[in-house]
């Protein structure tokens, strides 16, 4: 009887055991890796005309905000590990789903640059090229948060400098892909003072605004600089455009709050944002830094006979440190239009319940399975009982 039980206890050991360990790094692998996939999947490229389409490739374009990886003074080390860990996965799921020829992150990739030192600053941008890899075939291009430099009054030349050497992003800086133009641009230079950085970007911007109105066929054209293929600009920076608040925003995320964003603090100044709107004409712009998605349809009319319109989307962060649901954008752009599309990523509680649902039907099914497997022994083990009813005692110690 001694034996049965021996061998009850190892059939325990030797299937059980090995049937959860396999279970639960199925677990891991899903909830850490496919779920991504099964996730964003649902998020495709938005669609452009088709007649446009026979004569113009879009320009398939990527956009975050927001991502904050932390440096040595703020969060706690296992938070930091698990933000990244989930933006890094995020990501390369984006680049193997979605493989954008454009990758757009504006501002704020870095929580403490401002206040990094050299030494801290060189480890952190390793570490964002190292997160945030990108295929051959796909360009990536920044733009300063207030986060990466600080804001206006906090700027020094050596933290301009560095962030624009390494991630190679100057206070602004056109791009032109096949008749597609965007405009990166530097929000804290957009102060207004004079200052150096400031006096050097609206330099850049007006050489940029002269090259697009030469290009139009405008009449104010001064150069001789002209584009191959001429369409209104795209802008890209870290700051909205000037708002009172979030209640402008025809679709948001943001809470229900009407308080007044301050000038240069939450937004570019109301000054700023019509330069920029007066020199570039832009069709579409993209701002970020609220953490929460905005859509504003703006029309400005700087002239009775002169009107402007396009829309500007605010970008969501990229970070759970920030939001719940955090998101990118998906741009399909023409000479003709601009699309876009909201990706949503995967909740923090979502990974949590999928990860509790699968352990609670595992250890179901282990038990089931088992059931059955011992079903034979069981029958095996009463007749043997029915035979020496002496053996009963033992069997229900064993057993027991």
């Amino acid at each position: 009887m001694r034996s049965i039980c021996k061998r009850r206890l190892f059939l325990c050991f030797n299937k059980i055991f090995p049937q959860f360990l396999v279970g639960l790094f199925f677990i891991y692998v899903y909830c850490e890796y496919l779920i991504y996939y099964v996730t964003q999947l649902q998020c495709r490229w938005p669609t452009v005309e088709k007649n446009v389409m026979k004569n113009d490739k879009p320009v398939y374009a990527m956009v975050l905000a927001d991502i904050h990886l932390l440096g040595s003074k703020n969060g706690h080390w296992l938070d930091k590990e698990r933000r990244e860990w989930q933006m890094h996965r995020a990501f390369q799921t984006a680049m193997t789903l979605h493989n954008p020829e454009l990758v757009f992150i504006l501002g704020d990739i870095f929580d403490e640059g401002k206040w990094s030192s050299q030494k801290e600053f060189n480890e952190y941008v390793e570490r964002f090229k190292k997160l945030f890899e990108i295929p051959k075939g796909t360009t990536l291009h920044v733009v300063a948060g207030n986060h990466d430099i600080g804001f206006h009054y906090k700027i020094t030349p050596q933290l301009a400098n560095r962030f624009e050497v390494e991630l190679h992003a100057p206070p602004v800086k056109l791009i032109s892909i096949r008749g597609n133009h965007f405009i990166l641009i530097n929000s804290m230079a957009m102060e207004g003072d004079g200052c150096r950085l400031c006096s050097r970007a609206v330099a850049e911007l007006e050489k940029i605004a002269d090259t697009l109105k030469c290009s139009s066929g405008s009449t104010l054209c001064k150069g001789k600089t002209r584009v191959a293929k001429y369409s209104r600009p795209i802008l890209m920076q870290h700051y909205p455009l000037y708002r009172e608040s979030d209640t402008a925003c025809t679709e948001s995320e943001a809470p229900v709050s009407r308080n007044l964003f301050e000038e240069r603090w939450d937004c570019l100044s109301k000054e700023s944002t019509e330069y920029l709107i007066e020199s570039l004409l832009p069709r579409a712009a993209f701002g970020a830094h609220t953490h929460n998605s905005c859509l504003i349809r703006h029309s400005l009319v700087p002239r009775p006979e002169h009107k402007i319109e396009f829309v500007e989307y605010t970008v969501p962060s990229f970070s759970w440190r920030n939001r719940l649901d955090p998101k990118y954008y998906l741009l399909s752009v023409t000479p003709y239009e601009v699309k876009v599309a909201k990706c949503e990523l995967t909740r923090e509680v979502t990974i949590q319940v999928t990860a509790v649902l699968l352990i609670i039907a595992l250890v179901v099914y282990i038990q089931y399975y088992n059931t059955r497997s011992y079903s034979h022994l069981g029958e095996f083990v009463t007749r043997k009982l029915k035979m020496d009813k002496n053996l009963q005692k033992q069997y229900i110690v064993c057993y027991n």
